[in-house]
């Protein structure tokens, strides 16, 4: 199956050089001589960026995987270019993790072979503060970003610059089985709010599942972060003060958060798999003759088969107190152009085509991911394919966004480790997550 957004990143052994290095002495614009064609790095990507082909500039796009509608766009915008640039896709690896490392190895070197890459949000700090990618101008920001959801711009910028524009943008919802809920004598709908206990509680009164991501990858990370948020919390307290950053989650909030984890890992109503699920594995089990309730991306909808669907009712994620609204998950992708290309003007005009409203309607109703154009919402063939695209477009507004700090990778495998796996985690597990948060910064611990 394929990824979608963000939060499923496969947790790897960090190498030692997985943390981008600090800017570097000179900005990329002025950077002269040669440029590395390290091919030998992606065997199976070849691309056109390192050949000799003729015909006009081509412009390398670093894509995660999706069912092929990136590759249609790219297609798409090299005819609309009429001649002026061409656009040829490379792939990346599947989980979001693996993409991040695969792209910093090739821009610490200096490559100039990636023009453009889809970026996982909460890794366009990092990038940025390396310099890895061109900022984007005053004058294009104007023209790049009209009418976009204040939530995705606020994640494509670092120190208040533009690095990227939102390409797609994710959240998640409380998806449920009208059967199961009518079964539980729940009052649901797309206005409820329910909390995690009441969900958990409906499921074991009806001997179904609560699907949600909890395996050890970028997720769980997920999930972690919007219960903390929806309990009045965050994870750090000053992300911008880069490795000096005071860990927030030993907090009253991190600990309700804990409590929400510790109450589903202990219910007959958690999937088997627990601690080992992520979204393509919540999906089936939500789909099978046990499932209740899952938390999950709207990508779910797009793929699941008729009598499915017309089961499938959709409410705002669970809030962790009675009476408080949540702070749903925020994912999504930015398009942002590598610092070393060698056609930084054309690769604005590719951006441009890309992340326009046609493009992302296009993306949208392919793939099941969402819009970051607020005018794409009110398209008649998306309210059509989805009709819960007000609540999700609330739910994006409302959103919790990951800590923004070039430190990210070192933030979300600290929490990952101290909170996995889901039966171990406890009234100590925010403290555990906050010491080791700050002993890995301070090069103290290793993950």
């Amino acid at each position: 199956m394929h990824s979608k957004g963000q939060g499923n990143g496969e947790r790897t052994h960090r190498s030692a050089d997985a943390r981008a290095p600090a800017r570097p002495p000179q900005r990329h614009h002025r950077r002269k001589g040669a440029v590395f064609c390290v091919a030998t790095l992606l065997a199976a990507s070849a691309f056109a960026g390192c050949s000799s082909q003729t015909g006009p500039p081509a412009l390398t796009w670093y894509i995660n995987p999706d069912n092929g509608t990136q590759a249609k766009l790219a297609e798409t915008c090299t005819t609309q270019a009429n001649g002026k640039y061409r656009i040829n896709t490379a792939l990346l690896p599947r989980e979001s993790t693996g993409q991040r490392e695969q792209l910093v190895r090739r821009l610490a070197a200096q490559d100039s072979g990636i023009d453009l890459m889809s970026l996982d949000v909460p890794y366009l700090a990092e990038f940025a503060n390396a310099d890895f990618v061109r900022p984007f101008t005053d004058e294009e920001r104007q023209d790049l970003t009209e009418g976009m959801l204040e939530g995705p711009l606020e994640a494509a910028q670092w120190e208040e610059d533009l690095y990227a524009v939102p390409f797609n943008t994710n959240t998640q919802v409380l998806w449920y089985r009208k059967s199961v809920a009518e079964q539980a004598g729940l009052d649901i709908g797309p206005d409820a709010q329910l909390t995690w206990a009441q969900v958990i509680e409906a499921a074991e009164q009806t001997k179904t599942t609560v699907q949600v991501q909890g395996k050890r990858y970028e997720g769980y990370m997920v999930w972690i972060n919007s219960l903390i948020m929806s309990a009045g919390g965050e994870i750090l307290e000053n992300p911008e003060a880069g490795k000096d950053v005071r860990p927030a989650l030993d907090s009253e909030a991190g600990k309700r958060a804990a409590e929400v984890v510790k109450l589903l890992a202990d219910s007959p109503a958690k999937a088997a798999d627990l601690s080992n699920s992520d979204e393509g594995t919540t999906q089936a089990g939500f789909a099978a003759d046990n499932g209740g309730f899952m938390t999950n991306w709207p990508f779910i909808f797009a793929a699941a088969n008729d009598e499915l669907r017309a089961d499938i009712g959709w409410a705002r994620w669970p809030s962790v107190t009675e009476g408080e609204e949540s702070r749903p998950p925020l994912g999504g992708i930015d398009l942002a152009i590598g610092a070393f290309t060698k056609h930084p003007d054309l690769a604005v005009e590719a951006v441009k085509c890309i992340t326009s409203p046609e493009s992302q309607k296009t993306y949208t109703l392919a793939e099941g991911l969402l819009p970051t154009i607020e005018s794409v919402y009110d398209d008649a063939d998306v309210k059509k394919a989805f009709p819960m695209a007000d609540l999700l477009r609330q739910s994006v507004d409302d959103a919790a966004p990951r800590p923004v700090t070039p430190y990210y990778p070192d933030i979300t495998e600290a929490v990952q480790r101290t909170w996995h796996p889901e039966s171990g985690v406890g009234d100590g597990t925010p403290k555990s997550a906050a010491d080791l948060i700050v002993a890995v910064l301070h090069d103290e611990r290793l993950l």
